[in-house]
């Protein structure tokens, strides 16, 4: 019985009106907060007769949903990962791990999605389809700056491939985004390289507030180079 009442509560919870209260002010898009569909879900659990209850260990988190009439239940789980707050306590790191994996289980048990970045800004015309090109040529929009030979007449795309951490792992980013910032063209490139990589800047964010601030004026100064063009 419990997959047939989470079925239908998910189909209730599409009939409420749910508003995302969490904003990215840099990239213009909005988010769900746990504070935005937990009390609605709570109502159709409760109405339905079931009971979801967030754990944790070392390895995973874990929601367990389980109709109380007959006990039978539904395990979603979500590998835990770390959290290194800049000036946090250990136990600040953990709540922000714990809030973030209690987002994700529910959103994962409840079908719950976010559209892309991309709805949150002006809609434009749909660009035409245009071949790649073997070459792009380096900006030529500020004096001094001064792009690697290695990476002259290379298109490097708009992914960042790295992995790592600590203070290495976020110089090598740094680098990276300072190099794909190099080849933007305008503001919807900006856009668009900070979408593709948003998983590395989220990431960077939960661990590290103040550097992924300082990743976010990177973009700031980038895009003020075209107002002055």
């Amino acid at each position: 019985m419990v997959h047939k009442k989470l079925m239908e509560a998910r189909v209730k919870l599409l009939h409420t009106k749910l508003k995302k209260s969490g904003q990215n002010k840099f990239a213009g898009y909005y988010y769900f907060e746990l504070g935005d569909f937990i009390p609605e879900i709570q109502l159709i659990f409760n109405e339905l007769g079931l009971c979801g209850v967030v754990s944790y260990d070392a390895a995973y988190a874990t929601l367990t949903i389980t109709d109380i009439s007959d006990g039978t239940c539904i395990v979603i789980t979500s590998p835990m990962a770390g959290a290194e707050l800049k000036g946090a306590h250990p136990i600040q790191n953990l709540g922000a791990v714990e809030t973030y994996q209690r987002r994700y289980l529910w959103m994962t048990a409840m079908e719950i999605v976010e559209n892309d970045v991309i709805d949150a800004s002006p809609q434009k015309e749909p660009a035409k389809e245009v071949k790649a090109e073997p070459k792009v040529e380096p900006p030529k929009r500020v004096k001094g700056d001064v792009l690697p030979p290695q990476y002259v007449d290379k298109d490097p795309g708009w992914t960042i491939h790295i992995t790592g951490e600590g203070e290495p792992y976020k110089k090598v980013l740094t680098e990276a985004t300072k190099l794909k910032l190099f080849f933007a063209k305008n503001d919807e490139d900006v856009r668009k390289m900070f979408q593709i990589n948003r998983k590395l800047y989220d990431a960077a964010k939960a661990e590290d507030p103040a550097f992924y601030e300082e990743l976010l004026e990177l973009f700031t100064e980038t895009k003020k180079k075209f107002t002055q063009d």
